[in-house]
């Protein structure tokens, strides 16, 4: 067998390369295997009226989230961050009519790691529940509702129903602040392009660089505050049209 040259060999190894790349070429026939926007990206939620809420309800997760999350001189709180918009938007949406879990019955109290064991969905357990909350407000502060009493009352409620103290009518109050405090959070914490998170409020506070696509030099640098602003999902805000 002779020898072979380099030359030959990589000739050989081309014409195998471009052999394949040709191939696989023809069975494509031109056209990719996925087109842009294949991912069904979040719809991002616009200012406007509430989908879920009715105007009373509105006034009321507006008032309790400003409670869960206070204002202070450098931080906007949960109302003006946007919390009671992300919620109302989730329950108008799949999370409210709890689609893809399982929904029938029995229903049992279960153990805190079962998670919620009732027949209600988010979006009837908040209906229920502010409700309640504001017929409480109503016999308890000469017919105001809980958007209209004293902050220092407000979180008294709040402490009611974080204790169970406060009954409500076929809602579990501890279920309840359980949920409203987890989708405060979530509010307060998410993408902006889900309502909450206003302006990015939340992750300039702790110093959160967004979706940036990498942010590794900071990763070990602690005690630092990252020096650049936040970046969203969509981008950062200056480069949307306004």
């Amino acid at each position: 067998m002779r020898n072979l040259h380099r030359r030959e060999l990589l000739a050989t190894s081309a014409f195998i390369l471009f052999g394949s790349t040709f191939a696989r070429a023809g069975i494509i026939q031109g056209s990719l295997p996925w087109a842009p926007g294949a991912g069904a990206p979040p719809i991002r939620v616009l200012p406007g009226p509430w989908h879920f809420f009715t105007p009373a309800e509105g006034r009321a997760v507006e008032a309790l989230v400003d409670r869960m999350i206070p204002p202070d001189p450098e931080t906007p709180g949960g109302r003006d961050a946007g919390c009671a918009v992300f919620i109302d938007r989730q329950l108008a949406g799949p999370y409210g009519r709890s689609e893809g879990l399982y929904v029938s019955g029995p229903f049992r109290t279960g153990t805190k790691q079962q998670g919620a064991q009732s027949p209600l969905t988010p979006a009837m357990q908040y209906r229920k529940a502010l409700a309640e909350i504001d017929a409480y407000c109503k016999a308890t502060y000469g017919g105001r509702t809980f958007a209209d009493v004293e902050d220092s009352e407000k979180d008294k409620i709040i402490g009611a129903l974080e204790t169970g103290e406060l009954k409500l009518s076929g809602v579990d109050p501890k279920v309840f602040f359980t949920t409203l405090l987890k989708n405060t959070r979530e509010g307060f914490f998410g993408d902006p392009i889900y309502g909450g998170n206003r302006d990015m409020v939340a992750w300039k506070m702790i110093g959160f660089p967004g979706a940036r696509y990498d942010y590794s030099d900071w990763i070990d640098r602690h005690n630092e505050r990252y020096p650049h602003p936040p970046i969203g999902i969509t981008g950062a805000p200056s480069w949307s049209p306004r």
